[in-house]
């Protein structure tokens, strides 16, 4: 496939994304592709690791390839888009759970579907372009791919304030955030791939590896934890606007353009999984619940169109202001959707 590219380098079974003018962006053929390739070498003696990278500079994946899912979603086809998010999500349980090392490197952007590709692996490498960011509740949609997990176990309020907002981490803040937990600059790349490769021993990153840059979100973290205790999206706005600080007037910005539904499904998202709700199946099923329903419930077809298609930055979201949510609202977009529900297909135990 001409979108990715499936190899075996030695020891090594290789992922290399290989559309750098879109950005790395997935689509749905793109995730069976790789399923199925990992699916294989599990069972493979003679694979040691797998080795998950991409071409170009400016991205390891930008996100998912949503053109595809806005034009059936307006023709009031949700099927294709449910088939692609269903298909994506066993790909991320499949990673997080791999019974092998997986070493993804990420450098440029690093969103949506790029953290779920990456971003649940065992070594997760960032270099110093690297940009990572779950902006989604700015298109209505959530932080999907599991990043609600990876949100739930941030430091703190960091979660929070990384999903409610879409705010981007570099290399450093990444790490103190647990979206990624390993530095090399990208100039050593080709040679840790190499001794990825000919040893299919993961202690060789050890001999590439840095110290993680100093993080922003560290130092803010007293501050996070102050602005995002509030019980609702609505008590976290009160409380930014109420601030005068720098980051407090760039976080209320962005949830103030964010959709309603979308913030306010978020955050019991994550604080949900947080109070021990689960990992990442019921991470990925809940947030299947919400995205299965997000074309003809939700705010995801408006703000693509806001964001992507007509790029006039003037969503009309379903609702007014965070205020006017219900919590019933919140509990039918996240309720079970019977036959409908994610499944998991098992290969291993």
């Amino acid at each position: 496939m001409e979108d990715v590219r499936i190899s075996r380098e030695g020891k090594a079974g290789r992922v290399t994304l290989t559309r750098p003018k879109a950005l790395n962006s997935l689509n749905h053929e793109m995730c069976l592709v790789i399923d199925e390739a990992i699916w294989k070498w599990a069972d493979d003696p003679s694979v040691a690791l797998v080795v998950i990278d991409a071409e170009g500079d400016r991205a390891f994946c930008a996100g998912g390839d949503i053109a595809m899912i806005y034009e059936k979603g307006r023709e009031g086809d949700y099927s294709y888009g449910r088939g692609f998010w269903r298909d994506e999500y066993r790909m991320n349980t499949r990673l997080s759970e791999y019974p092998k090392p997986v070493v993804s490197l990420m450098q440029g952007f690093i969103m949506g579907g790029g953290v779920g590709l990456g971003g649940h692996v065992s070594h997760r490498i960032v270099c110093e372009s690297s940009q990572v960011a779950m902006p989604e509740c700015g298109i209505g949609l959530i932080p999907d791919v599991g990043g609600t997990l990876l949100l739930a176990k941030a430091p703190g309020r960091v979660g929070e304030y990384i999903g409610l907002t879409g705010a981007r981490m570099g290399a450093g803040d990444a790490i103190y955030s647990g979206f990624a937990n390993l530095y090399v600059p990208q100039e050593k790349w080709p040679a840790l791939i190499a001794d990825l490769c000919e040893t299919g021993d993961v202690d060789a990153i050890g001999r590439h590896a840095l110290p993680a840059p100093a993080s922003g979100l560290a130092v803010a973290h007293e501050a996070l934890d102050r602005l995002f205790a509030g019980d609702t999206v609505e008590d976290i706005a009160a409380a930014l606007g109420a601030d005068d600080s720098d980051l407090a007037t760039k976080a209320k910005k962005a949830i103030d353009a964010g959709s309603p539904l979308s913030l306010a499904c978020t955050l019991k998202m994550i604080r949900d999984l947080r109070a021990g709700k689960g990992g990442i199946r019921e991470a990925l099923t809940q947030e299947y619940r919400f995205t299965h329903r997000s074309m003809d419930q939700g705010d995801f077809l408006e703000g693509i169109r806001a964001a992507i298609i007509d790029k006039d930055k003037q969503p009309r979201w379903r609702h007014p202001s965070i205020a006017s949510v219900s919590t019933q609202e919140v509990e039918t977009l996240l309720a079970p959707l019977g036959a409908e529900e994610l499944s998991f297909k098992e290969r291993w135990s």
